[in-house]
């Protein structure tokens, strides 16, 4: 696998494909203790200056930690793509009405009672490091270069990975 790190604008659209493409991933708050808290998070939105989007309960437990410490970790992984991506950033509690209407859809009602909602909150996280892992090609030749580099010992370029500097 190859190594290429990525700057500024290249770095940030690839963050943005990388989340677009896989969606959802684990948000690792209160990084101080031990063991982090980690939840499954469905990504609302990458703007165009790479900061991602939720939504979530301003009586969460990540909500809580986010108050206490803004640092968080961002984790996706899309197996069936051989596509990983990982964001450290700062997080924010936002609840602009504009921004809530905006991310809210119907899917949304498992766990509000609608866009006016009292508990309901989005979450910004402004990324400060990212670092990715992406194969070139489908996962089927991917598996079969890595085959092959186990049955020849040769070392197959089965795709990249790198630092994002957002």
């Amino acid at each position: 696998m190859s190594t290429k790190n990525l700057n500024h604008k290249e770095a940030k659209e690839k963050l943005i494909n990388l989340v677009n493409d896989i969606k959802a991933g684990f948000l690792a708050t209160g990084l101080t203790k031990k063991p982090v808290s980690a939840i499954p998070m469905s990504t609302k939105k990458v703007d165009d200056e790479g900061n991602l989007w939720f939504l979530s309960s301003m009586n969460s437990d990540h909500n809580a930690d986010i108050t206490k410490d803004s640092d968080v970790q961002m984790l996706y992984s899309d197996n069936s793509d051989m596509e990983f991506i990982s964001i450290f950033g700062t997080a924010s509690i936002v609840t602009d009405d504009n921004i809530l209407k905006d991310f809210y859809s119907k899917i949304d009602d498992a766990w509000f009672s609608g866009p006016d909602d009292p508990s309901l909150s989005a979450i910004k996280i402004v990324p400060k490091e990212a670092y990715y892992w992406d194969t070139k090609q489908n996962k089927y030749i991917t598996l079969f270069k890595m085959g092959l580099a186990a049955l020849g010992g040769d070392q197959e370029d089965i795709g990249e990975k790198g630092k994002l500097n957002i």
